[in-house]
């Protein structure tokens, strides 16, 4: 028979399963060949092949082959624990981004349980049980296998009339699972517990709580190493630590989840919408704003008040009920709608910084990260069906223009058409071909998650890399089928008739909250220039030297720079090192020497040092460090320019 993989056509004997397949092109590597994709489906590799089927294997590095690597810990974690807590009840065990939990009933345990259950897991994996997977004839069959576990039987009721059962064998450890699982448990090679906590059942706060069990593994020992010393340089980088050290922001109790931005926070803040502001203006988008508070008829028409109520905060006003806005969108529909619109004016690009809330549940929040209070960048891009692919060009030049200015590179993930979703097929081939045909014209590699798209159209996320390496979801480009019918929008063609036009929600900060805290952690704090909340500042040698530095900062703020004098009591050194822990971006130090010669003293934050530089050399020098929104200090080149002394690294 013939099959299909890597682009190629391949003959195997008839019953060939998809391990022999790994097996003829030598994927052995604990990292190789998890499991197979077969005709688009995850599947076991002791799954058989049929003449024609289409084959992609998974490793370690693609984001499915993480998730069975990692679902497939998550049963060896609950064997582990099983055999050390018999009473323990499993119930769920799901892989997450960085790593896996299991959840049990009737469990309590400590941090000084985890070195135990780490040493029987490193059994299991000498054990070497080999995942068999069992397919139930009916669901009668599964509840009765499961008679013993409440939580399982809950799970299995509330399956689907027909739908497939399976559970998987490993050893003596037998799981509700649809799999796929990983063909030897010997691929494990590195488990580590990281924590536990409480967790509700199904998320619900009227059920029972559970044990939550946190870890990860992975296929070599290393990468279990770099991935802890990564969690150590993290946690350096917390913004919930660095935020307030550096007074940019707060949390407080009477307010959970919508976070105080404090008055240098709203530098950095205003910064960053005036950066938002100018690209959106050349890029031709009009900008809005509407109200945060509508009217329940609003949030049904948009279908929020059926589908995504109790995540909005709702109240009544005058017999009225109302809403706080959860999203943009509908706001935005309605102001396309309160005027007549031509073909000739669009495309339409349409931007807004809404303020919205939506209720998290308190585990959940997480300094900006997981808030309840936030401003998206939204916009919404009205157009014709031809204009499609040119608006995602433009789209994603904004995209290039906004994350490279920061440092972020990025990548780009295609989701398409799920089962569940409304619109005719030939609109959504002309969706999703001018989404797909402008990710090609743009040249930069991307992924297609079939079947991931919104109900309501395809969509294209966004996710950058911080200095970590670690991925953020941030941008987003969703083409929607459904509110520009909902709200009846429409617009004049050429040939007179109405139509309905092609409607785009973007979003390329996301949350400038969550933005916020991502870029605290990729600078760890250390903003660039023109970002920084105060980017000078003055220090005193002795208090005679005070209206010099005033001087000095008056020049500089003429020049617009933020500048502060710290002309304190304290000494020079205590100086410095107060305003390197408020990362201050540069020091000018000044005394009787800089005083008798018009000069000062520059220190960056990385304590490179420059004697006897001039201030109006420095002024245009710090002025085209802001104006070009670099992340390099200018310093030397007017260093060199003056033949001043330096640097030198002082201590």
């Amino acid at each position: 028979m013939h099959i299909f993989y890597n682009g190629s056509s391949i003959e195997l004997p008839e019953g060939s399963l998809c391990k022999d397949l790994a097996e003829k092109y030598n994927l052995r590597e604990p990292h190789q060949a998890l499991a197979a994709c077969v005709n688009g489906i995850n599947r076991d590799l002791s799954t058989p092949l049929s003449d024609g089927d289409h084959i992609t294997f998974w490793n370690f590095e693609d984001k499915e082959g993480k998730e069975i690597f990692w679902h497939t810990s998550a049963h060896l974690l609950a064997q582990a624990i099983l055999r050390l807590f018999p009473d323990a009840k499993p119930t769920i065990g799901p892989p997450i981004e960085n790593g896996f939990f299991y959840d049990f009933a009737n469990l309590t345990i400590t941090e000084a349980d985890f070195e135990r259950i780490e040493q029987e897991v490193e059994k299991i994996v000498k054990e070497n049980p080999k995942p068999e997977r069992t397919l139930f004839n009916n669901r009668e069959e599964a509840l009765k296998c499961f008679a013993h576990n409440p939580y399982k039987c809950e799970l299995i009721s509330g399956f689907a009339e027909g739908s497939p059962m399976t559970a998987y064998a490993q050893g003596e450890f037998f799981d509700l699972c649809r799999g796929p699982h990983l063909a030897a448990i010997g691929k494990v090679k590195a488990f580590k517990v990281m924590k536990t906590s409480g967790a509700y059942w199904k998320g619900d706060p009227s059920r029972e709580m559970l044990t939550r069990v946190y870890a990860i593994s992975f296929p070599d020992r290393k990468s279990l190493q770099q991935y802890l010393t990564l969690l150590e340089e993290a946690k350096k980088r917390d913004h919930k630590t660095i935020g307030p050290k550096l007074d940019l922001f707060s949390i407080m109790e009477q307010a959970p989840g919508m976070p105080f931005i404090h008055a240098k926070g709203m530098i950095v803040w205003n910064q960053l919408i005036a950066f938002w502001r100018e690209l959106h203006k050349e890029a031709d988008y009009i900008e809005i704003k509407t109200p945060q508070l509508m009217s329940r008829d609003l949030w049904e028409m948009s279908g929020h008040w059926k589908h995504y109520r109790e995540n909005m905060y709702t109240f009544g006003i005058e017999d009225r009920e109302f809403a706080l806005k959860p999203m943009n969108c509908p706001g935005c529909m309605l102001y396309f709608r309160s005027q007549q619109h031509s073909y000739r004016e669009l495309p339409l690009r349409i931007a807004e910084l809404g303020h919205v809330h939506r209720h998290e549940a308190s585990g959940a929040l997480n300094g900006l990260f997981r808030v309840r209070s936030f401003h998206q960048d939204d916009a919404h891009l009205f157009m014709r069906p031809q204009e499609i692919k040119q608006e995602i060009l433009n789209v994603l030049e904004l995209v290039e223009k906004t994350y490279s200015v920061f440092g972020l590179p990025y990548r780009l993930e295609l989701s398409t058409r799920p089962e569940k979703s409304i619109g005719t097929d030939e609109e959504w081939t002309v969706a999703t071909a001018g989404l797909k045909d402008a990710l090609d014209e743009w040249g930069e590699p991307y992924q297609i998650n079939e079947g991931d798209g919104a109900f309501y159209g395809p969509k294209i996320d966004i996710h950058i890399r911080d200095a970590l390496d670690r991925s953020w979801q941030c941008g987003t480009v969703q083409l929607d089928m459904a509110l520009p019918e909902k709200f009846s929008l429409e617009y004049r063609d050429s040939d007179g008739t109405a139509k309905r036009p092609v409607m785009v929600h973007r979003a390329i900060f996301g949350s400038v909250e969550r933005f916020f805290g991502i870029l605290i952690e990729h600078f760890v704090g250390k903003f660039p220039l023109w970002l920084a909340p105060v980017q000078v500042r003055i220090i005193t040698i002795a208090d005679r030297h005070a209206e010099y530095a005033r001087e000095v900062a008056k020049k500089l703020e003429d020049g617009g720079l933020r500048v502060e004098v710290d002309d304190s009591s304290e000494s020079v050194s205590k100086k410095i090192r107060n305003a390197q822990m408020m990362q201050i971006n540069y020091m000018l130090t000044v005394g009787d020497q800089e005083i008798q010669n018009g000069t000062v003293t520059l220190r960056s934050r990385n304590n490179q040092v420059y004697e006897a530089m001039q201030v109006n050399d420095l002024i245009p020098v710090f002025q085209e460090e802001v104006r070009s929104r670099d992340l390099l200090s200018h310093i030397s080149d007017v260093a060199k320019a003056q033949g001043s002394h330096g640097p030198s690294h002082s201590n």
